[in-house]
This record gives C-alpha cells, structure tokens and sequence, in this order.
C-alpha cells in the first residue's frame, strides 16, 4: 500500500496551494480518502475527507469555506485545494486511507502516507 503526497510548498497569506496523493496497493473505489495534518508541537488532526459511498465530504470548521477535496477515481488520486492560506495551516499534510466515512469528523484512516510540507507565511 502506497500514498504518495505532493504539491507541498511555501506560500504566503492569503495564497493557494494544491495537494495531490496518489493511492496504489488497495481498491481506491472501497475506501474513503482525506488529509490530516501536523503542526510543530500538536497533534494530528482530521481537515478533509471525502466518502467513497457518496462523495459526501467532511471539512475541519478551520478549514470549512477555504479547502476542497476531490477526487479522480481513474488516476485513484485524491486532491486539497487550498485557497486562502493563512499562517495557522502551516503543517506536514498527511493522505489517509479510512475503510469507513464519518460523518461527524471523517476519516478514521487505516493507511498514512509520508507527508508533505506546507508552510505559509505572513
């Protein structure tokens, strides 16, 4: 199983940035896919996830009004669309991998991938 995250970068306030993971060794189609993520010092936390059932999606209220997720289930690539970045979203960006969607906070996922730096400055 491999998640395998990009798009990572530096940017300032109120910049876009999009993540992109691509998935491999389990049926994408069966699972629901998202992103958490890790400030220096915190826990992780849920931002995204997107149900594999209904395509319904959960957001973090931090995040809610400013990132989207989507998928492309031919390329079994799952993307965050950042828009309006603030410094506080500065974290490693993990995708996850979740065999059920919730609805109160999304996934709870099964597989990690490595990560990918997103740093935003003021």
């Amino acid at each position: 199983v491999q998640l395998v995250e990009s798009g990572g970068g530096l940017v300032q306030a109120g910049g876009s940035l999009r993540l992109s993971c691509v998935a491999s060794g389990f049926s994408f189609d069966n699972y629901a896919i998202g992103w958490f993520r890790q400030a220096p010092g915190t826990a992780r936390e849920g931002v995204s996830c997107i149900s594999d059932r209904d395509g319904s999606a959960y957001y973090a209220d931090s995040v809610k009004g400013r990132f989207t997720i989507s998928t492309d289930n031919v390329k079994n690539t799952v993307y965050l669309q950042m828009d309006n970045l603030k410094p506080e979203d500065t974290a490693i960006y993990f995708c996850v991998a979740s065999v059920v969607f919730y609805n109160e906070y999304g996934c709870d996922p099964k597989y990690w991938g490595q990560g990918t730096q997103v740093t935003v400055s003021s």
